[in-house]
């Protein structure tokens, strides 16, 4: 049996923290609102390895990148036209499908 105790909680209070400015707190909150506990503390646990020091490097490595992560500003999307190239080619295969299925229907008996 396993009883030696190897498990490790973390809760770092992000409200508190003055690593980061308002706006990043704010964004930490809504991106990891799973994590994030009413309080405000982000909480994750481990007990992975069988060692507490390795588990307590563990959690403290996943908490620095889950953070990292949420602080990335992903850019938007830019809406691109498609071009006339491939609109006159996409209108071509059209047709030549309709003419394909029209033909089907069309039996002279």
């Amino acid at each position: 049996m396993n009883k030696t105790e190897t498990k490790v909680g973390l809760w770092f209070d992000v409200a508190a923290s003055a690593l980061f400015s308002d706006e990043e707190k704010a964004r930490i909150h809504s991106r990891l609102e799973s994590v994030i506990t009413d309080d405000g503390y982000l909480q994750l646990n481990c007990d992975e390895q069988r060692s507490q020091l390795q588990n307590r490097q563990s959690v403290i490595e996943r908490a620095i990148e889950i953070l990292e992560k949420s602080l990335i500003i992903t850019k938007p999307r830019k809406r691109t036209k498609p071009s006339k190239e491939a609109v006159e080619k996409r209108l071509e295969e059209k047709r030549k499908k309709s003419l394909k299925k029209s033909e089907r229907s069309k039996l002279d008996v």
